[in-house]
């Protein structure tokens, strides 16, 4: 059967308090901080909410793909040997497993992920 199984709803997630925000331990920016929480996960495949401040911060996904979905603010990735480009509410990114870069936060910023383990 391929019945939905609703664990949390996320229905307005520019709304949902994600809780009180830390560090990011990767920051290229004093100061930078972040939060997230996961709404669903299978051991394999998690799913949730992240927020950052802005800011520079380096990232790497080694393990994993993640796929994400901007829900507010604006960010720039740059990826060693490309063209950088912006991202903002409505676009989706995904970073495959292996992939490295720097996070380039204009405002704060909130997205959707989905990661996916190797």
């Amino acid at each position: 059967m391929n019945d939905i199984i609703r664990t949390h709803a996320t229905h307005g997630t520019a709304a949902v308090e994600l809780g009180p925000h830390a560090p990011k331990p990767t920051a290229l920016t004093e100061g930078l901080t972040e939060v997230s929480a996961s709404t669903w996960s299978n051991g394999r495949i998690d799913t949730g909410l992240w927020e950052c401040t802005p800011g520079d911060f380096t990232a790497e996904r080694n393990g994993y793909t993640e796929i994400c979905t901007i829900l507010s603010g604006r960010v720039t990735i740059e990826v060693e040997g490309q063209q950088p480009e912006e991202f903002g509410p409505g676009d989706v990114m995904v970073m495959p497993s292996g992939w490295k870069g720097v996070w380039r936060v204009h405002e704060p910023l909130r997205k959707h992920y989905t990661v996916i383990d190797d």
